[in-house]
């Protein structure tokens, strides 16, 4: 077979040629051994002086014949030299395979991560093959660098190895270590600049890379993760390569381009509804919007500012204001903390629709109570792996209770049986004036073990909150509210190995909550809702002191799709809790305190189509939602 490397070009004309020398039409080999870890011609020939169009002399070819006895693979190599076309000539090669002694031992130098199972794996593994050769010492290389290959280390390979003659033979290795990382930043140009806004340390933090360990692939993956989540820049790459002064050490490059650091967004709109003759007209001539900035890396150690503003009529903005402005600080106990450990704090200003005083489906539309919260929020978190995590915040805000108007009400109402709205609901604070200023402690734990597998997830997690108010405020109120869940992913089959379709997957879920002492129904815990229990609106079970709900879900594959389809069934209670909480608006607002789901639908990337049974009512409805349920 020929080992060509130029393109051919038979209208080339005639060059001068040297006495003695000749040129190369073609390169051939003879009897070189073939298989999986032994060279192949194109890296036993790529350094030869033949190679086809080269004009070579007999010294050139002397020389290629004793780089190729040099590897030490072969007892000997001939090259026969034959005319080829009108003035080239034809170079083959003629290989003859060493053959060594039997191995009676083997051993590696230079490895600090190779377990000494392997050793006496390969030495196991060869002695069934009997005499040495090429093919053996592929088998050895094979089984070796195979390791470091599963073990991520992908610069570990044999150099080469020594003692055939004796039947000891020594592999020598070389793993990769690190001599240099370094953060090169780009321009918007993709060139190199000397210095970029980010301080390195911030960089360094963030990655795994340590000169005098070993570079890894799978360092190189979380590095990418885990400084593309810093969100200062739109570019990273992580970059290996051979040193230069030592060509068996490696040196990091972590390549970054930064986004810039400054961002400012506004947006304004007017309402637009049909007028008269169906022309469009402007509902109102008063101008909403919205105002959002940030700054992502405040003095280079990546800390975060943040800050938005909206609302609905710009020329009087006390009648709707939302505002939030938070400050990130990264790594509040150093750079060494494992557990990455970060403060935020904020100052906000939020309205929600209340789902505690919504009717149930036998009632009549009831007023809508809004729930405003202005106050200041700061929280430490410590994480301990990617997606564990602990929290703990103190909060002090002022709650108030809105109709549509913009009114604050004390409690919540319903039509009469005459159509008359009855005011004498259940209360809407815990000062009842509509009104309530409090502080509290926050606390939440996390313990995620999921991973996707082909795009679904699999494994567990755990989570806890809890809210222990200090009896400061309105009323003076004294309170526990705790909560905990627990889900379980189960994967019920291995994967497919040559389809990336997902694995069947069951899922179990349970999650239950209370409130000790002093309840305001703002903070009751509402039933009902694409993430209570399905095939409910949000509320529409109840308001409850206490709640359990529990439920189980399985997936199966859809293999033309690549997703799944699913099928489950959902249960949640109020376990009687109802009544005890101020008002009942449970009861009041005629909800059942409990309900039964069931359905199934299909996964489309973030969407979920399904249908869900209403137990109560047995009926059901069709329905789109985005992200996971659980």
């Amino acid at each position: 077979d020929d080992y060509d490397d130029d393109d051919d070009d038979d209208d080339a004309p005639r060059r001068a040629i040297k006495d003695g020398n000749f040129i190369v039409e073609s390169v051939l080999a003879t009897n070189l051994p073939t298989g999986p870890g032994i060279p192949t011609k194109a890296e036993l020939f790529g350094g030869l002086n033949a190679r086809k169009g080269n004009e070579v002399s007999k010294d050139d070819l002397s020389n290629d014949l004793e780089a190729l006895l040099n590897t030490g693979l072969f007892a000997n190599v001939d090259a026969n030299v034959t005319p080829k076309g009108k003035n080239g000539y034809a170079v083959e090669f003629v290989f003859r395979e060493k053959i060594w002694p039997n191995v009676q031992t083997f051993k590696v130098q230079g490895a600090t991560v190779l377990p000494p199972s392997i050793e006496r794996e390969v030495l196991t593994t060869v002695r069934k093959q009997g005499q040495c050769t090429v093919r053996v010492l592929a088998t050895m290389k094979n089984i070796i660098e195979g390791y470091y290959t599963s073990k991520g280390i992908t610069f570990g390979t044999i150099s080469h190895f020594d003692g055939m003659e004796t039947g000891d033979v020594v592999a020598h290795v070389i793993e990769g270590e690190i001599t240099r990382v370094k953060a090169v930043f780009l321009d918007d140009q993709m060139q190199p600049i000397t210095r970029g806004r980010t301080h390195p340390r911030v960089i360094q933090r963030e990655h795994n890379f340590k000169v005098g360990q070993l570079y890894n692939v799978e360092d190189a993956k979380t590095a990418l993760r885990d400084i593309f989540l810093l969100q200062l820049f739109d570019n990273v790459q992580v970059v290996p390569r051979p040193d230069d002064r030592d060509q068996s050490k490696v040196q990091v490059d972590i390549v970054l381009r930064e986004r810039p650091v400054k961002t400012a967004e506004s947006e304004l709109e007017w309402s637009i509804a049909p007028g008269e003759g169906g022309k469009p007209d402007l509902v109102s001539i008063k101008p909403g919007g919205s105002v959002f900035f940030e700054h992502r890396n405040l003095d280079g150690w990546g800390r975060q500012l943040y800050g938005s503003v909206s609302t609905a009529n710009f020329l009087q903005p006390q009648d709707d204001l939302g505002f939030k402005l938070e400050y990130h600080h990264p790594y509040c106990l150093g750079d060494g903390d494992p557990d990455k450990t970060n403060f935020k704090t904020s100052v906000f200003n939020s309205r929600k629709l209340s789902p505690v005083f919504a009717g149930g489906p036998l009632m009549e539309e009831v007023p809508a109570i809004w729930v405003d919260r202005a106050g200041a929020k700061a929280t430490v978190t410590q994480n301990f792996t990617r997606q564990s995590k602990t929290t703990a915040s103190v909060i002090v805000e002022e709650v108030t209770t809105r109709d549509e108007s913009g009114a604050v009400i004390g409690a919540g109402s319903k039509q009469g049986a005459q159509g008359q709205l009855s005011s004498d609901g259940p209360p809407t604070t815990h000062s009842g004036n509509g009104t309530d200023r409090l502080m509290f402690f926050q606390g939440g734990l996390t313990r995620d073990t999921t991973h996707f597998v082909n795009g679904t997830s699999v494994g567990a997690r755990d989570i806890f909150n809890v809210a222990q108010s200090v009896g400061l405020g309105s009323a003076f109120p004294i309170y526990n509210r705790f909560s905990a869940e627990c889900t379980r992913f189960i994967q019920l089959r291995p994967e497919h190995k040559k389809r990336n379709t997902p694995p069947p997957v069951l899922v179990t879920h349970a999650k239950a909550g209370t409130i000790v002492g002093n309840c305001a129904s703002y903070d009751a815990f509402t039933l009902g809702g694409p993430h209570s229990c399905r095939g409910y609106n949000v509320g529409e079970l109840g308001a409850a002191r206490s709640f359990l709900e529990y439920a189980a879900e399985i997936r199966v594959p859809i293999p033309k799709l690549d997703t799944h389809a699913f099928a489950f069934w959902e249960r949640c209670t109020d376990l009687g809790s109802s009544a005890s909480v101020p008002g009942n608006p449970t009861e009041y607002y005629r909800r059942a305190g409990s309900g039964t789901s069931m359905g199934a639908g299909i996964k489309l990337g973030p969407v979920r189509a399904e249908y869900a049974t209403d137990g109560n009512q047995a009926n059901g409805n069709w329905f789109v939602r985005f992200g996971e349920r659980f």
